[in-house]
């Protein structure tokens, strides 16, 4: 039965946690932008891709922005209610602090059943677009951009440099056109002056040229019978290509394999088919790359009988070898050797890449429900830290906040480059960052019920006063301590 402290908790949550999550969302996406503004910078992007882009991006950052969100409005919550003397009233009355837990323990249990629904079929699809999309800006062309004095080579087959612009940026000085039309030839033009003109599609550019000379190398250099033309213009019109610099949208289809598109069952069909294969690489290299050039490996499961004679004496097989053919014996074994090593080292090289590109799905599969268990490890951190600290607002919550979310973040990176590194196995790194913190909620909420001084500095200062005759008394009795002398 829901009563009137469950309405009070709930809804003194609700409204920190929706102000936090988007605050949280829009530092992360300005973290984004911040790393990657150089790579946009210039290229002419219009304003409905950029939001494309963040509503992508925003939706990837959803798993991560949650856990810190439901962090910081639990310590707000219980923090506010601790100040305001409503927590006291509530444990006079009997409550304890896992009872008026209990209302935002089933909304943070919902929030991670949401969050685990969000990683599953959303974030896949939002990485998908995202990263398609994001490819495409970095590998853009910049717009054009045409500079005094400076060559413009960014249009293929293409150099152009002026030596003035005039305001209007269409009227031109002192032009040059080079084209690269293939092999060693030279075509390019020379003008006094020109007026520039960019076609309302961007697809083309045109030049009107006046006052010039146009010149052209027929044939190749090595070839006596090369033709050179000096053609002189009072006008003439240049069009240059720009399709080149036109954005091209590459299909969702290209990355749809990769592990961070995929969902738990799609995952798992990859995971099974990649462990499957790389054993049958394992059993393949025994059978074939060492049994053809090794044919004892088939006698290997039959059993071995050690067989001793008092007629042959010998140390070693090499011993048994005639002094003759030694060294050719020694040839032809070094050469057998060293091209089984080569196959051995070309399907190991083969099976660690295969091992690597398993440990990259197995990271996506548990980090799908790490991430979801990441919300409620960090509200059984957040509530009872909260009542401890008893401070609302945006000030002391948010260092606590940060510092938890720091440790949590830099947890489950660690545990992520463990496991790529096959330090760690998946479900060790993965939840790593779980494992630590949990127990660090179970003791706060251990000090919250037993009403600790754990944040209380008044309870640090006369903890302070108690030892510091003890430290006054210890340095007075080194000092008077009479020193011998040899």
């Amino acid at each position: 039965m829901i009563k009137k402290l469950d309405i009070l908790v709930v809804r003194s949550f609700i409204g920190p946690f929706i102000a936090t999550f988007f605050i949280t969302l829009f530092v992360l996406i300005l973290q984004f932008f911040w790393l990657w503004i150089d790579d946009f910078v210039g290229k002419d992007i219009s304003g409905s891709l950029i939001l494309r882009l963040i509503l992508y991006l925003s939706a990837t950052l959803v798993p991560l922005a949650l856990p810190l969100a439901v962090l910081l409005s639990s310590i707000m919550t219980f923090g506010s209610l601790g100040e305001t003397f409503e927590l006291v009233a509530i444990k006079s009355a009997g409550i304890g602090l896992v009872r008026f837990m209990r209302p935002l323990l089933v909304v943070a249990v919902f929030l991670s059943g949401l969050s685990f629904l969000f990683n599953n079929y959303v974030m896949p699809v939002a990485n998908l677009k995202m990263r398609t999309l994001q490819t495409d800006l970095v590998n853009s062309k910049p717009a054009f951009d045409l500079k005094e004095g400076v060559f413009y080579k960014t249009i293929p087959t293409y150099a152009i440099k002026v030596a003035k612009k005039e305001k209007d940026d269409s009227t031109l000085k002192n032009v040059i056109i080079y084209e690269n039309i293939g092999g060693m030839q030279d075509n390019f033009i020379i003008a006094e002056k020109g007026i520039m003109k960019i076609a309302p599609d961007k697809q083309f550019l045109e030049f009107t040229l006046k006052n010039g000379w146009w010149y052209q190398e027929d044939g190749q250099r090595s070839d006596t019978t090369t033709k050179y033309i000096r053609l002189g213009f009072k006008e003439y019109k240049k069009v240059v290509d720009m399709s080149s610099l036109a954005m091209t949208l590459t299909p969702d289809s290209t990355y749809k394999s990769r592990y961070e598109m995929l969902s738990i069952r799609q995952l798992n069909t990859f995971i099974d088919s990649l462990d499957k294969v790389t054993k049958k690489g394992y059993d393949y290299v025994k059978r074939n790359d060492l049994a053809a050039y090794m044919g004892f490996m088939k006698y290997l499961d039959t059993g071995w009988k050690d067989v001793k004679t008092e007629k042959i004496k010998a140390k070693n097989f090499y011993d048994l070898i005639p002094d003759s053919a030694k060294r050719e014996v020694l040839d032809a074994s070094a050469s057998q050797v060293n091209l089984i090593k080569s196959n051995i080292d070309l399907s190991a090289s083969e099976y660690q890449s295969r091992r690597t590109e398993l440990r990259l799905y197995l990271i996506e599969w548990h980090s799908k429900f790490s991430m979801a268990g990441a919300v409620l490890v960090l509200f059984l951190i957040g509530a009872p830290l909260g009542s401890i600290v008893r401070k609302g607002g945006i000030g002391t919550p948010v260092v606590f906040a940060v510092i938890f979310f720091v440790i949590f973040f830099l947890l489950n990176n660690f545990g992520r480059k463990f496991v790529k590194q096959d330090v760690l196995q998946p479900l060790t790194g993965i939840w790593m960052a779980a494992a630590v913190l949990l127990p660090v909620g179970f003791f706060l909420i251990y000090k919250a019920r037993n009403d600790s001084q754990l944040m209380n500095k008044e309870f640090y200062y006369r903890l302070f006063k108690k030892i510091l005759p003890a430290i006054k008394r210890l340095t007075r009795s080194k000092k008077e301590k009479p020193q011998t002398t040899i």
